[in-house]
């Protein structure tokens, strides 16, 4: 059984995905790209993908739902976390030693109990003490006596010890939140918050993310859901704080949007507008269309693919096109870096061939007036 509960419920919703698609390992690994063993590991729980884009074309190519997307998400996130939890370095603990009687101390204490001296006998009598030749012990030899004043010390000690340890639980009781109370003011530390806040979830711990995210400036809805929007701001931040762009809020992303002084203020939707027309002269009307259609004019849209790619900015440049332009997801949101990406991609055929699903929207079918008007000339 695997040893991190997490793990195996994050396990457990792939592998009732994979039955309900009556998929096998084999069939399930040539449609999403995945190596076979490695499908086999995340189905039973042995390994937790490293990024969930993995996770994330197993689910669509099982044909899962939006709303069981979202959840896959989450039961990822907190997977991850508890892996993270456990790579840590254990504390190495010394075994215990056996107890030994009150009061002894010193040279006794290094013997080797496991072969006690023999008893003197008639015929083999004890050896005198060293010094004292003839002098026969009339008593059982025990541990040097321990001076007076070293006594005093160790019970000093202990009872340093002893006042220190109260002090310390009873500054921890005082100052211990109740059940669900901020720690040092902090919700998102809280155990109320747990290890991540992640896509799916409605309480205070994502009110309190939107509000941090607020007072970064980005534009977003304080409502308590963690929705798609609350994911590509969310996202969006950590690119900016150089964190990895997971859409997961764990200690990293926490601690950031308390520390990090991070800005998200962009463009207004009218000040995109006549940016992209400026740039665009050839086709104004038609670069605005896609953008809109893209990215809804927000510079820091950011839209995962089912293969694990994100695409990024105004006009949703994806991770392949930033390869090939020499950019990166910071320098896709933007919008003046964006605005001149798209226009190179335009460039090289003076088209929106780059932008099919928005491209064939803007062709239209030719109208028979026009085409009656022509004939009749």
């Amino acid at each position: 059984m695997n040893q991190f509960t997490e793990a195996e419920r994050f396990a457990s919703r792939l592998r009732a995905l994979r039955q309900r698609a009556n998929y096998s390992y084999e069939t399930l690994a040539q449609k999403t790209g995945t190596s076979r063993s490695s499908l086999h590991r995340y189905c039973t729980g042995s390994s937790v993908p490293q990024d969930y884009g993995a996770a994330h074309r197993i689910a669509v190519a099982c044909g899962a739902t939006p709303t069981e997307l979202r959840e896959l998400h989450r039961l990822w996130a907190l997977a991850d976390a508890e892996r993270d939890e456990a790579a840590e370095p254990a504390v190495a603990v010394e075994s215990a030693e056996p107890a030994k009687p009150a009061g002894v101390i010193g040279p006794a204490e290094a013997a080797d109990p496991a072969e006690p001296p023999a008893e003197p006998t008639a015929e083999h009598p004890a050896d005198p003490p060293a010094g004292e030749p003839g002098l026969e012990p009339d008593r059982e030899t025990g541990p040097a006596p321990v001076p007076r004043s070293l006594r005093w010390l160790v019970v000093a000690l202990t009872l340093a010890g002893l006042v220190l340890a109260l002090t310390a639980w009873g500054v921890s009781v005082l100052s211990s939140p109740t059940e669900g109370e901020e720690r040092d003011g902090r919700l998102l530390f809280s155990d109320a918050c747990g290890p991540v806040v992640s896509m799916g979830q409605k309480d205070a711990c994502v009110r309190d993310v939107q509000e941090r995210l607020r007072d970064h400036g980005a534009r977003i809805d304080v409502d308590g859901s963690f929705g798609p929007e609350t994911l590509r701001r969310v996202t969006a931040f950590q690119v900016f704080a150089g964190l990895v762009p997971n859409g997961v809020i764990g200690d990293p992303t926490k601690k950031a949007l308390h520390e990090s002084k991070v800005r998200m203020e962009t463009w207004s939707p009218e000040k995109v507008r006549q940016r992209i027309r400026e740039v665009f002269t050839e086709a104004p009307d038609d670069a605005v269309a896609i953008a809109d259609c893209q990215s809804f004019l927000d510079p820091l849209h950011i839209l995962p693919n089912t293969n694990g790619s994100r695409n990024w900015g105004l006009f949703q440049i994806s991770d392949a096109r930033l390869g090939e332009l020499g950019g990166t997801p910071a320098r896709a949101l933007d919008p003046e870096w964006n605005i001149q990406a798209a226009r190179k991609l335009w460039s090289r055929e003076r088209n929106f061939v780059d932008w099919p699903h928005c491209e064939r929207a803007l062709k239209k079918t030719p109208s028979a007036p026009a085409a009656s008007a022509s004939t009749s000339r």
